[in-house]
Order: structure tokens, then C-alpha cells, then sequence
């Protein structure tokens, strides 16, 4: 009979880590804040005082979602599994003057380097440094109950405003690498190999290529300089259309201020030489300035010429760094392998990294002026639509839109009172709006229809029904 023991699988050349463990730098997250509590609309009752006055709480603030750099984040990989985050709102306000519980804030870790952009590419922070914190989405206000709406005309309100939903939006989060130095080249020309020997970083290091999956950071001291180096994934001609690795990593290069090209002088490829190596990745480096957000084309730059340890190789290296140095590129010929020429290399990088930060300009203490803008932002506009009908758009009336209960006569009795100590009846009237046109408040897309009534007189100086009606409202 045939042998039917199972078989163990084949190895998988170039697997690296732990099964489906992967890379992300670019994420679209969808995040939503907390809505806000409503308040409450209570009436103080105990024995021999059965209206005791108005004791409805306020509703609680909804959570904020926020972004916070963590050292101990390392990719962006927990936002593409889980790419729906939402904060806790605020809890509804009860009797006895109690307000409701605030919503706990959502605090989202991220990695160092990590850029916030809309859909349409407006950067909306650059979150460097551990701990940095970004609000991403702003709870929404809790509504007031009706002892803080109660006032000389409106002395027990039959009604309380509702909480504002909280922000909703999809942001793009981009990782990019903070580092001072890029290592930059073809695939198996070694970079890792000499991260691995400048520092005391372990990269996964093997003979074949895309080996590095993942860029790696590895920190260098030369002399009383220290400073990161990245080892970014291999780039391959054609990098910057999205051929290869190169395109997913080359924004990890923006940051550095120095960039070495780490060439193969051992390759057994056929038409690959050190030079043409160069001219390839200098040619997909200048491509990605008009992709990137900063060029790299201006950026300081050094060449490596690796792997001398193998005797053609050094004979190689020998024969074209005349041709580099031709170009007023400083050459280092250097072996992973055996440490020869890393230190001179170090140095030299070292040196030009003290260069950078000794031409950036020193940051001078400045007093720091706060002007809030207004609560709600500008008022409102009144704007002419086509047949005679208006549109009220403003921060102010939509915020007061959402916080209005429309099965509360009087609370929409209290809208409209607001809206006329804003101004609107005026701004209608001059607009030429004459009674019963058609009035939509809020925006464009969304917005509550009104009839405009002029004759309806509005204002808290109104007799008022019973609690949760409004007599102006009866009968219509």
C-alpha cells in the first residue's frame, strides 16, 4: 500500500514573522465621537409640594476619539483590521438636578511618524514625538435640562434640549519613518546587513530578495552624535509607478535628511552594475518628488560600495569610485560582513546629520496668543432660492436644530424665539420673503421646513401654554 503519512508542507522562501503578520503604513480610518445626552425635563415633587420647580439635569459630553503617538506601536495594522472606531457617548440627564455621565474619550495609539490627511489629501496633523495627541473627532454637547432653561418668563419648561451628535468623518493615516538617515538601494544590496552592523538592530537578513518587508530603525552613536538610520525595502526600477515594494515605502525616506545609496558591487545579475544601480534609484527618487510631500531630489547624499569582502567585488569598487567622486559624491567602500570602513562610514554620516541640525533655525521663545473663535462659529445667512423659497444656513441654527425635540410644542415655541433674537425674521423680511414662503433651515442637503408666518409673533416676552405646549402653536 501507498504511504499516506501527511507530509509537512513546503518552506515558503521569504515568509517573514509569525503567519499573516504584516506591514501597514496606509490606513482609511472611519472614526465617530460620542453623541451627547439629552437633557432632562422634571419637575421637583414631594409630599405638600407637588411642583416643586423644574430639577431636569443636563445630558453629558460625548467622547472625543483622539490620536496618540505610542513608542510601542509599530504599524498601523489594529485600524486595517478594525478600520470603525467610535467613542462612548454622554448619558441622558435625570431628575433631582442630576446631569448625566460624560462619555469616556477614545484614545486610538498610532506609531511615531504618523501623518493625518483627509480623502482629498489636506494634511491635518503630523504627530511626532511620544505622547503628541491629536482630537480627531470632537464629542457632541450634552442638551440642558429644563432647570437651567427655566428663567423669569419660562419659569418651569415642559421640555429640554437634546444632544448634539458627535463628529463623524474618514481620515487617511500614513506612516512615515522618523529617522535621520535612509539607506536606499536594490533589493539584497545589503542594507540590512549593514543596519544589522552599524547598530544593534536585527533585521531579518537573507539571500534572496525582498527579504526586508518592513523598514528598520537602528540607532548609531559616533562620537557625542547620535542618530536613527532606516533601513528601507528594496526599490527596483519602476518604483515610483508601483512596481515592486517601492512605491508602499518610499514615503518613509521623506523624513531623513541624509540619504546613502547602499550598492551591490558582488551582484551576479546580469546588466546590474554599481552605476546603472544608481542612476535607477536616483531616476525613481526624483519621480516620487511630484508624488511625495517633500522632495528628495535636494537631499545630502553618500554611496556605499558593499560587500569589498568578496575579491571582484573590491576590484568593482575600485574601478567606479572615481566615477562617483567625479560627481562630488563622497564613497565609502565598506563589508558588512567583516566591519571593514563602517566606522569611517558612521562618522561621516554622523557629521552629516550634525550638519542638518545645526542649519535649522533656532526656535525662539514666543508668547503664545489664544482667540477662540465664537461658539457656533458665524451667525447665519439667509439666501433666495428659486419659486421663492429661502434657505438659513449657520452654524447656530443647525446646533439648535439638533438640540430641538419636535414632538415638544414648546420646545419648538423656544427655537423659534431663538432664531428671532438672532435675527432671522428681520434677515427673511428684508430678503423680500413674504408670509406663508417657504423657509428651509440648515443645509443644502439636509434642513427642516418652516412656513414663514410673520404675523406669529416670536419672543420670550410670548404668553406661554402649558408646560410643552406653546399657544402660538395651537390649532396648526
Amino acid at each position: 500500500m501507498p504511504d499516506e503519512t501527511p507530509q509537512p508542507a513546503p518552506a515558503r522562501r521569504g515568509h517573514s514573522g509569525p503567519p499573516g503578520a504584516q506591514f501597514i503604513d496606509r490606513v482609511v480610518l472611519h472614526v465617530q465621537a460620542g453623541n451627547g445626552g439629552h437633557g432632562c425635563a422634571s419637575v421637583h415633587r414631594e409630599k405638600f409640594k407637588p411642583l416643586g420647580g423644574p430639577d431636569g439635569g443636563n445630558g453629558g459630553r460625548g467622547g472625543d476619539v483622539i490620536l496618540e503617538v505610542d513608542p510601542n506601536t509599530a504599524s498601523l495594522l489594529d485600524y486595517h483590521h478594525r478600520p470603525s472606531r467610535k467613542a462612548t457617548g454622554g448619558k441622558q440627564g435625570q431628575g433631582s438636578n442630576k446631569n448625566g455621565a460624560n462619555g469616556v474619550d477614545l484614545v486610538l495609539p498610532v506609531p511615531n511618524g504618523t501623518v493625518v490627511k483627509t480623502r482629498d489629501g489636506e494634511v491635518l496633523a503630523d504627530l511626532v514625538g511620544a505622547g503628541t495627541r491629536f482630537v480627531i473627532a470632537r464629542g457632541g454637547h450634552g442638551g440642558l435640562g429644563n432647570a437651567a432653561l427655566a428663567n423669569a418668563k419660562r419659569k418651569a419648561p415642559g421640555f429640554a434640549l437634546l444632544g448634539e451628535p458627535g463628529e463623524e468623518l474618514d481620515v487617511v493615516l500614513e506612516l512615515k519613518t522618523v529617522a535621520d538617515v535612509a539607506l536606499v538601494g536594490f533589493p539584497s544590496a545589503g542594507k540590512s546587513s549593514l543596519i544589522a552592523a552599524l547598530s544593534a538592530a536585527k533585521p531579518k537578513i537573507a539571500d534572496y530578495p525582498f527579504t526586508t518587508l518592513t523598514p528598520n530603525l537602528g540607532v548609531v552613536s559616533a562620537g557625542e552624535v547620535v542618530y536613527t538610520v532606516a533601513d528601507v525595502p528594496g526599490l527596483i526600477e519602476g518604483a515610483s509607478e508601483g512596481k515592486g515594494l517601492g512605491l508602499q515605502f518610499l514615503r518613509h525616506i521623506e523624513r531623513a535628511s541624509t540619504l546613502v545609496h547602499v550598492l551591490d558591487c558582488a551582484t551576479l545579475e546580469p546588466g546590474r552594475d554599481p552605476l546603472s544601480d544608481f542612476e535607477v534609484i536616483e531616476a525613481e527618487l526624483t519621480a516620487y518628488d511630484t508624488l511625495g510631500d517633500e522632495p528628495l531630489s535636494g537631499r545630502p547624499r553618500l554611496v556605499v560600495l558593499n560587500k569589498v569582502d568578496v575579491p571582484d567585488a573590491r576590484d568593482l569598487a575600485e574601478l567606479v569610485r572615481p566615477e562617483f567622486e567625479q560627481r562630488g559624491l563622497k564613497v565609502f567602500e565598506v563589508s558588512a560582513a567583516t566591519h571593514e570602513g563602517l566606522r569611517e562610514l558612521s562618522f561621516a554620516m554622523a557629521e552629516m546629520v550634525a550638519a542638518h541640525r545645526a542649519a535649522l533655525p533656532v526656535e525662539e521663545p514666543t508668547r503664545l496668543v489664544i482667540r477662540p473663535a465664537p461658539v457656533g462659529g458665524a451667525d447665519f445667512e439667509v439666501r433666495a432660492l428659486p419659486d421663492g423659497e429661502y434657505l438659513v444656513t449657520g452654524e447656530k441654527p443647525i446646533r439648535w436644530l439638533r438640540q430641538t425635540d419636535f414632538s415638544n410644542d414648546e420646545a419648538v415655541g423656544y427655537l423659534a424665539d431663538r432664531l428671532a433674537r438672532l435675527g432671522v425674521e428681520e434677515r427673511l423680511a428684508e430678503a423680500g420673503a413674504e408670509p406663508g414662503a417657504t423657509v428651509y433651515i440648515g443645509s443644502e442637503d439636509e434642513s427642516i421646513v418652516f412656513d414663514w408666518e410673520p404675523e406669529v409673533s416670536a419672543g420670550p416676552e410670548q404668553a406661554l401654554g402649558r408646560r410643552g405646549t406653546d399657544l402660538r402653536l395651537e390649532g396648526r
